[in-house]
């Protein structure tokens, strides 16, 4: 399929039915759809999900599969959204977190930087996994790990990283002299281009507040506390059709409690009234190459000192009626002997905040691993509850949160043993409810399609 005509679909796309909102402080847990048994993967007869009874599921477009534009599929499948097309099909734009000065996948003349390896693909696909289409739509970014879907009908998708040749190399060890551009960035599919007044950070998430335009931003710098962002592009996205460059970026701050440790335990139902800093500087261009660990801090610190707050690793959000649900992956209580590694000693936690009381809320904080491990992407289900993807350092379960404030698996993968680092993550409900597609990033990667008696539970 030729890839404008492809990508042109987005634009007549529209999302799935919100998440209706959690109003309590979760502190219990509810059955779901029953215990979880060992499932067949109707691709091959693999067994590679534990579901409830009567769930069906199909793999498709695993890493090293070739798209129909000719390209191949890249692996670290990560963040995802469905939009609508024909009646029982779905489009679904997808991000993968490649690291490293590895070459871009697709055709390098359009990459943005021919070096990096990360970016996305775009599919058309049946409720049942049934591959139609699918094209590079985005590529030479790097470490694409979450995102959000517009309400104009787009896919913005966050760059996790700060490298560039301007930085030290990251974890990977990669060289980052082989680079040709700076990284750090949210981008629009289908435009393509860094919107630089957004920040250089180590971004995860991105929602619109389709009244204000305003974009909500969280940041997963592993190893150091973590900000919640908001950018106002100098025009409303809505007006204009895409996020413009050269606005302000601001980071969270608690009134009267400045750099308010919110990563630490939290007591049930806590709210706080909040404010907003500015950062002065937001994309930073660095000199003598400073140590990643230090480039990848520099905005947050900005906000830091004029008092911003700190999370530990924030990685999903969603928006629904004026409200940003998302989750700080390792916040909380120590509840496990050994604390995992990163920033932050908790299993996790779910923030809900009221873009119009200015208000921010804890809705969960995990109190067990087997409660709630690392949750990290989140999505919402045509019934309200939302869908959390777990990030463990063991079993890894799809969980859903109940609007009445009840947890309860859904999913568990097998373990990988050739990638015992294997998790869950882009879950995203079609739109029309048939289907919860969501993806495995792995060494492979691969994408699932679930389809089941959703009207017997709370997805």
């Amino acid at each position: 399929m030729e890839r404008r005509a492809f990508l042109g679909a987005l634009g007549l796309a529209g999302m799935v039915t919100p998440f209706d909102g959690v109003a309590a402080y979760a502190a219990g847990e509810t059955s779901g759809y029953g215990k979880l048994r060992a499932v067949k993967d109707l691709r091959d007869g693999r067994v590679r999900l534990l579901l409830p009874a009567g769930f069906k599921y199909r793999s498709f477009n695993a890493a090293g599969s070739r798209l129909s534009d000719g390209h191949i599929t890249p692996g670290k499948h990560d963040g995802m959204a469905a939009f609508k097309t024909v009646k029982g099909q779905a489009v679904l734009v997808r991000n993968h977190e490649v690291f490293g000065p590895v070459g871009a996948f697709g055709d390098k003349n359009k990459a943005y930087d021919p070096m990096a390896g990360g970016g996305t693909c775009t599919l058309r696909v049946t409720d049942y996994g049934k591959v139609l289409a699918g094209a590079v739509s985005l590529n030479g970014t790097m470490g694409n790990c979450s995102g959000g879907a517009m309400p104009w009908g787009r896919w913005v998708t966050c760059e996790e990283t700060v490298n560039g040749p301007d930085v030290g190399n990251d974890h990977t060890g990669g060289d980052n002299s082989l680079l040709k551009e700076k990284h750090g960035y949210i981008f629009e599919v289908g435009i393509g281009e860094p919107i630089l007044s957004a920040g250089r950070f180590a971004h995860e998430a991105a929602v619109c507040n389709p009244k204000t335009g305003a974009i909500y931003l969280t940041e997963d710098d592993f190893n150091f506390a973590s900000g919640f962002y908001r950018y106002l592009p100098p025009r409303s996205p809505l007006s204009a059709g895409r996020i413009l460059d050269g606005g302000r970026l601001q980071m969270l701050a608690v009134k009267k409690k400045p750099r308010a440790r919110l990563y630490k335990h939290q007591k049930a139902g806590v709210a706080y009234d909040v404010t907003w800093v500015d950062i002065d500087d937001p994309n930073p261009t660095f000199t003598g190459r400073p140590s990643n660990d230090e480039a990848i801090q520099y905005v947050a610190k900005q906000g830091l000192a004029k008092g911003g707050a700190q999370f530990a690793r924030l990685e999903g959000a969603i928006f629904h009626k004026g409200v940003v649900y998302f989750v700080s992956t390792q916040g909380g209580a120590k509840v496990t002997k050994s604390a995992p590694s990163g920033f932050g000693d908790g299993r996790g936690q779910v923030w809900a905040y009221d873009t119009r009381s200015e208000r921010l809320k804890l809705i969960t904080e995990s109190t067990s691993r087997s409660r709630l491990d690392l949750p990290d992407n989140i999505a919402h289900s045509p019934r309200g509850s939302l869908v959390l993807c777990e990030d463990g350092d063991g079993r890894n379960f799809i969980r859903g949160l109940t609007k009445q404030g009840k947890v309860f698996p859904f999913a568990r993968l097998k373990p990988i043993k050739a990638d015992p680092g294997a998790e869950f993550a882009g879950a995203t409900f079609s739109p029309d409810g048939h289907t919860l597609f969501v993806n495995v990033q792995s060494r492979a990667g691969m994408t699932f399609a679930i389809w089941g008696p959703w009207k017997r539970g709370p997805f």
